[in-house]
């Protein structure tokens, strides 16, 4: 089984807890989403799709999913064609998001009110609760902006980032919920079935989704999912 490696080459999924956040790209959405803008009449794709390695998802996976449902590269003036946001499902109103983001719970702590947490303690516990340290940060496209401000999932429960997003990790504020070390987390996922989503993060840092999304494909480990 050959080894993920961060940012370039997607590898089949490895097993137990991983020590960076995984972008797991799917090339089933990619191709439900190429088959969506067929069905509306498109046949070409924008050459813009391809810029920073397809946005971080990966150049040869895009391409291929392109090259299997018959769209071209289309010239301006062609008529319509398919955008990167449309089939990567980035922050678009229509199309799946290709692109998940998962992390890893390194350890769980009770934090007693008062104690703080990350830089500065810019997060201070109002009350006795518990936080989990998890695999992501900055270094990872994991903007320091969405400290405080954006929720993960775990076991399909919502809990809080806080204190500041530091370079390779992050807290999370689980409180009393069963949580433990391995566990995978979830920063990014489909917005239709209620996960964290892109849209929370523009909204939270003010950054265009492709700023956000780019630097999370390049920077995390990268794996072709089913």
């Amino acid at each position: 089984m050959s080894s993920a490696i961060p940012g370039h080459d997607m590898s089949t999924p490895g097993s137990g807890p991983r020590s960076a956040p995984v972008a797991h790209i799917s090339r089933a959405v990619l191709t439900a989403n190429a088959r969506a803008a067929r069905a509306r009449g498109i046949h070409s794709f924008s050459p813009q799709i391809f810029a920073e390695d397809a946005w971080g998802h990966g150049a040869g996976l895009v391409r291929a999913v392109l090259v299997a449902e018959g769209l071209t590269a289309g010239d301006h003036g062609d008529g319509p064609t398919l955008s990167a946001p449309e089939l990567l499902g980035v922050a678009h109103p229509t199309a799946a998001p290709a692109l998940r983001l998962t992390g890893t719970v390194l350890s769980v702590k009770d934090l007693r009110a008062g104690e703080g947490v990350s830089y500065g303690f810019a997060f201070r516990a109002p009350a006795d609760t518990r936080v989990a340290l998890v695999t992501g940060g900055y270094a990872q496209g994991i903007v320091r902006g969405l400290g405080g401000a954006v929720d993960v999932a775990i076991a399909g429960e919502r809990h809080p980032i806080v204190g500041r997003v530091a370079m390779d990790v992050c807290v999370v504020e689980i409180r009393d919920a069963v949580v433990g070390r391995g566990d995978e987390v979830l920063f990014l996922g489909d917005p239709a079935k209620g996960e964290p989503a892109l849209a929370d993060w523009v909204r939270a840092t003010g950054m265009l989704a492709g700023e956000l999304i780019t630097p999370v494909g390049l920077r995390s480990i990268r794996e072709e999912a089913p």
